[in-house]
């Protein structure tokens, strides 16, 4: 299938289809005319790098995790031994960053609790969203 179709049952932008082709993590066929050839497995692909984005991963990451695991029974499960120890880490990388971004809030909820709530000119109570 052609870039179009690719698009369509991606729903990805084309210019993210190329980006991960720069970025090692698909290849297409290319035509003698240069046009790009997509396969169904090409379309598993994307929805697996799409699945794996939105875990966090980055595609420095995903490009060397897309190679180790496989679908089981509906879900990707990882079929290098190695890639566990590589996805545990991911995960408390992701934790931490959790973490900060709770203390941030926190953070940002305390000074938000020391506005005061002064009444507007127009009768309208001020706040600052949330």
């Amino acid at each position: 299938m052609r870039m179009k179709e690719m698009v369509q049952r991606t729903g990805v932008h084309e210019r993210l289809l190329r980006y991960y082709e720069q970025q090692g993590l698909l290849a297409p066929t290319r035509l003698p005319s240069g046009y790009r050839e997509y396969s169904e497995t090409d379309v598993e692909t994307v929805r697996r790098i799409r699945s794996l984005l939105t875990a966090g991963l980055s595609t420095t990451v995903i490009a060397q995790v897309l190679p180790c695991i496989a679908d089981v029974n509906d879900r990707l499960a990882p079929t290098c031994p190695d890639l566990v120890l590589q996805l545990q880490g991911e995960r408390r990388r992701i934790t931490r960053e959790i973490e900060a971004l709770r203390a941030s809030r926190a953070m940002l909820d305390t000074v938000l609790d020391a506005v005061p709530q002064t009444p507007c000119g127009d009768g309208a109570q001020s706040s600052v969203a949330a």
